[in-house]
């Protein structure tokens, strides 16, 4: 091989090398250690984003229409937001960097396809034999919370969640149900038509005749020398939204099947009757500390 070619291809591998290298240093930059791994899917390295956010919601309710749902599996919100607005508070947010900026988690909706839910002072023996009956793979429902636009439609406030006033977490959301019988396009919620909390850890606005209900900021904890910030117990609540008709359930047979499942949740249902109760653990870290980590 002449000379001047070796050279070359010498030259080439070094290059190829040095890229290999660099991506390698890039990826592994994102491997955080420690408390910071929660942080993994927040886009720190874009300019725009000040802090990481990572927000597990471990308990609650939803209400919808006349169903409720308790959060018995935990649901993870994350990314990143931007620096706030200096009149109303309010940061751009920044999808995760794996797409999953809220977790697909399936929630087992109580009483299943057919609705049955014993009382309370029920037998133990009657409340499991229901669960066995009618929560099961054939008649049980899952309802599963996904969000209905792009994460850049998310807006936070992090003054009004430490401050428990006014708009801290605005998410578009839609609720799929599914079953065998419903199929997996049975939906509560839509793109185009999404059902979008306006949560706060102070008290809601609901319409008149309706009950406020109060969220709560939590614990405030400081972790790695309070670079990164817990806030533990918090709850985020609303209770003025609007939940539009079923669609898309049954398949084929939605035609019959959606009414049926808007008599069963009494819907469509206007804002006051539906309401989101989460209770969460939430971190929040500087952009620039978890690249650092």
């Amino acid at each position: 091989m002449p000379r001047q070619l070796q050279i070359a291809r010498r030259g080439c591998v070094g290059v190829l090398f040095g890229v290999l290298l660099a991506l390698g240093a890039s990826t592994s930059a994102l491997a955080h250690e420690g408390e910071f791994a929660k942080f993994n899917n927040c886009p720190s390295t874009n300019s725009e984003v000040r802090k990481c956010l990572d927000s597990l919601t471990v308990g609650g309710k939803i209400i919808l229409g006349k169903k409720e749902t308790p959060i018995e599996s935990t649901v993870t919100l994350q990314g990143g937001y931007s620096k706030p607005n200096a009149e109303t508070h309010i940061a751009k947010f920044f999808e995760a960097t794996n797409k999953i900026t809220l977790s697909k988690t399936p929630q087992n909706v109580p009483g299943g396809l057919l609705g049955i839910v014993p009382p309370e002072s029920s037998p133990p023996l009657v409340k499991l034999l229901s669960k066995f009956f009618f929560e099961n793979s054939i008649t049980g429902v899952k309802a599963t919370l996904e969000l209905a636009k792009p994460a850049s439609e998310i807006q936070i406030s992090e003054f009004n969640l430490l401050n428990e006033e006014g708009l801290a977490l605005k998410l578009p959301v839609k609720v799929r149900l599914e079953n065998p019988f419903l199929g997996s396009s049975c939906y509560v919620g839509s793109s185009s038509s999404p059902m979008i909390w306006n949560l706060t850890t102070g008290t809601t606005k609901p319409p008149a005749g309706f009950t406020p209900i109060h969220g709560s900021v939590g614990e405030l904890e400081g972790k790695e020398e309070d670079e990164i910030i817990e806030l533990l117990g918090n709850e985020l609540v609303e209770n003025d939204w609007t939940a539009p008709e079923a669609t898309g359930c049954g398949g084929i047979l939605s035609f019959l099947v959606d009414p049926v499942i808007d008599a069963e949740l009494g819907l469509p249902a206007k804002a006051g009757v539906s309401s989101a109760v989460l209770k969460n653990n939430i971190s929040i870290a500087s952009a620039a500390a978890v690249n650092i980590h």
